[in-house]
């Protein structure tokens, strides 16, 4: 009995005190079809759910990979949504701290991109609030400060240095599912047929919407990697009993979605419910960008 009060002691100390704290980043080299020159080798970077405002957040961890960014500088930065957590009593002075935590990437000039979490609608559950008072207030804040919010939006961005504007590469942002805000296909119907493109989104889920071929590099956050990655058990549990589409936890996620399309899953930064992580280091993405098509084992 001592020895297991110990081995959970241990595991909950590691859990909630050790790893919370380690920042993963992840690089990944990514094709995308009809990538203009002027990409070829750039970077993006990816991250996710900081939820400030939950009882134990885990801001140590969101400096981190501010600063990782900045040490990074990417091209753009991708943050797939969820900056608060129940914020409906005190949303103003946690979105300072969000963007007191952000400052360093703002400072830096780096173009920010984000989508709303469905923590930013006040969601723990699926629901119908298209807008909301903290939804307005988050995303009024983050745009105030120069993030530029994509929800349901497409935008072309030349690359760094392109000073001929030869070749964009367009971003897709998706709406939060829980919200019932998410135009996928509608939004992406503004993207050139043959333009090359990167959609990015809050829940995973929002990615089965997404007609064949029109997106070989998706990203998505929201899982949190179950805070609890046990190998194949986690991912067996977020498709089956979580997702209401069968995404999976995180990663690259296969047997999902159209074909021609690719979905990476961010495992995100802060908590939900219980501050812990247990082999779901919170993560920071990096893809670096080349032309080329999917390989048939990525389809």
């Amino acid at each position: 009995m001592w020895t297991i009060l110990k081995i959970l002691a241990a595991a909950a100390l590691y859990g909630t005190v050790v790893e919370p704290r380690i920042v993963k980043r992840e690089d990944h080299v990514v094709p995308l079809p009809q990538l203009p020159p002027t990409w070829e080798g750039k970077q993006v970077a990816l991250f996710a759910d900081l939820q400030i405002g939950m009882w134990w957040a885990n801001t140590d961890a969101v400096r981190r990979v501010v600063a990782k960014t900045v040490e990074v500088n990417p091209a753009f930065v991708l943050i797939a949504g969820d900056f608060v957590y129940k914020a409906e009593l005190e949303v103003d002075p946690l979105m300072r701290e969000v963007l007191g935590l952000l400052q360093p990437l703002l400072d830096a000039k780096i173009p920010t991109y984000a989508v709303l979490g469905n923590h930013d609608y006040e969601l723990m559950n699926e629901g119908s609030r298209k807008e909301t008072q903290v939804a307005r207030r988050v995303r009024f804040a983050l745009d105030s400060a120069g993030v530029h919010m994509m929800d349901n939006k497409a935008v072309a961005v030349y690359a760094p240095g392109d000073s001929t504007r030869s070749g964009p590469l367009y971003i897709v942002g998706v709406g939060e599912k829980w919200a019932m805000n998410d135009s996928a296909t509608q939004t992406l119907a503004k993207v050139p047929a043959t333009a090359a493109r990167i959609v990015f989104m809050h829940d995973p889920d929002s990615y089965a919407q997404i007609p064949a071929n029109q997106a070989p590099l998706a990203v998505a956050a929201h899982t949190h990697g179950m805070q609890l990655g046990i190998p194949f058990v986690s991912d067996w549990l977020w498709r089956n009993r979580f997702s209401d589409e069968g995404s999976g936890v995180a990663g690259w996620i296969d047997r999902y979605g159209q074909p021609g399309n690719r979905l990476y899953v961010n495992r995100g930064i802060g908590f939900s419910i219980v501050p812990a992580r247990i082999n779901a280091f919170p993560e920071l993405t990096v893809f670096t960008l080349t032309a080329g098509e999917l390989k048939a084992q990525d389809r």
